[in-house]
């Protein structure tokens, strides 16, 4: 089928405006994970008394829902992203807070909730919106004075690290921490704001290292191995040394099946091994590709909701890659952070899906010059637009 530039219709405005690089590389990368799935999941499956390929075949329909779901989003406009935002956003909150209450534990936290049979973490949903809303709120906190819009981005930003400390979530919480802290100065408020923020978030570390004893025994292993349960990372080093540059050759790794995370947490370790520092170094260009081709639509960008929340989206993408990477290369304390669209995992790969497609959808030539009236709803401080 062939489209047209002077096709008016909504499929083929769409094709000539959206960044089709970076559809691209995205496939590419969600094409990549299903094949590494298979080669890290099956261990795991037989281990836990699954079907041989449980995990691979649940990770390939996750894997055509994240595409669908990333396609179709990324035909939505300014307004369209700013109230699906807020939509995801308070009913990822409210799952958050029903997950505390009711729902299982896990390894002594309370993120799943079940729905239909199947776990579902809302905390991987809750990270594109958060973004989305904190963006708007701190562009129209500069903007107007009729509204308290940063006061309410810092009590959004102070509720959704108190849900996930509660769960306790410290990766979570250090993660939009750190993307708050970069649209904040982005958006051109003091300095000296942000490093009142930055003394609140080095207390709030602190805290969690005295008072969470998960927090503590990781940091403690990882400044001296030998006084904690380090065995998981020792074991992930080494599968960089044993692969090599080219790898054992797929199916001859080891790593797979002493890791109880092997195909969640530590699948880069397994692709080490497996596969060889050139398959990681080449996963990497992918990722630095596709974070560095979604901040490069940051400056492009007219208007400062929209450039705070490209900017936003590219670097939850940018940031949860590495920190992945960086705890299995031994770089930071162990973090529990799935690797995008690589690590198994339905909730985050489809929530890494909403990230990209909002992205595609913001980035796009014909949105970034929308004009479009907003809908306007009245609240105490004023009227305020979304």
């Amino acid at each position: 089928m062939r489209i047209s530039r002077s096709d008016e219709s909504l499929l083929a405005r769409w094709w000539y405006s959206v960044d089709r690089s970076l559809i691209v590389a995205l496939l590419v990368l969600m094409g990549v994970g299903l094949v590494f799935s298979l080669a890290a999941s099956p261990a795991v499956a037989e281990k836990k008394g699954f079907d041989l390929f449980y995990f691979v075949e649940r990770h390939a329909v996750f894997t055509i829902l994240g595409v669908a779901l990333m396609l179709l989003l990324s035909f939505l406009q300014p307004k369209q992203i700013r109230r699906f935002g807020l939509l995801l956003l308070t009913g990822s909150l409210v799952l958050m807070a029903v997950a505390l209450f009711w729902g299982p534990e896990i390894n002594g936290a309370h993120r799943w909730i079940r729905v239909a049979g199947q776990s579902l973490q809302p905390s991987e949903f809750m990270k594109p919106g958060f973004v989305v809303i904190s963006a708007w709120l701190l562009s129209e906190g500069r903007k107007r004075d009729d509204m308290p819009a940063f006061p309410m981005a810092v009590v959004l930003l102070t509720v959704t690290l108190c849900l996930l400390v509660l769960q306790p979530d410290v990766g979570q919480s250090v993660l939009i921490s750190s993307i708050w802290l970069v649209m904040f100065i982005v958006a051109g408020y003091s300095l000296l704001w942000g490093l009142g923020f930055l003394g609140v978030a080095g207390v709030g570390g602190i805290a969690a290292y005295v008072f969470l004893p998960h927090v503590r025994a990781r940091v403690s292993s990882f400044i001296d191995p030998g006084r904690g349960d380090s065995y998981q990372i020792e074991r992930a080093l080494q599968s960089f040394k044993e692969g090599g540059f080219f790898g054992r050759g797929p199916g001859e790794g080891t790593i797979k099946s002493v890791l109880p995370d092997s195909h969640t947490d530590f699948i880069f370790s397994v692709i080490a091994e497996e596969y060889g520092i050139a398959a990681c170094i080449l996963l990497v260009i992918i990722f630095g590709f596709i974070s560095l081709r979604g901040l490069a639509h940051v400056r492009r960008m007219p208007d400062q909701f929209c450039r705070l929340v490209v900017l936003g989206l590219a670097l939850l993408f940018a940031f949860q890659a590495i920190i992945n990477m960086a705890v299995n290369v031994g770089l930071i304390p162990a973090k529990g952070m799935p690797l995008p669209f690589i690590s198994y995992g339905g909730s985050s790969f489809l929530g890494l899906a909403i990230t990209m497609g909002l992205l595609l959808a913001m980035a796009r030539p014909s949105v970034k010059g929308d004009r479009l009236k907003n809908t306007k709803f009245v609240a105490s401080a004023g009227v305020v637009e979304i």
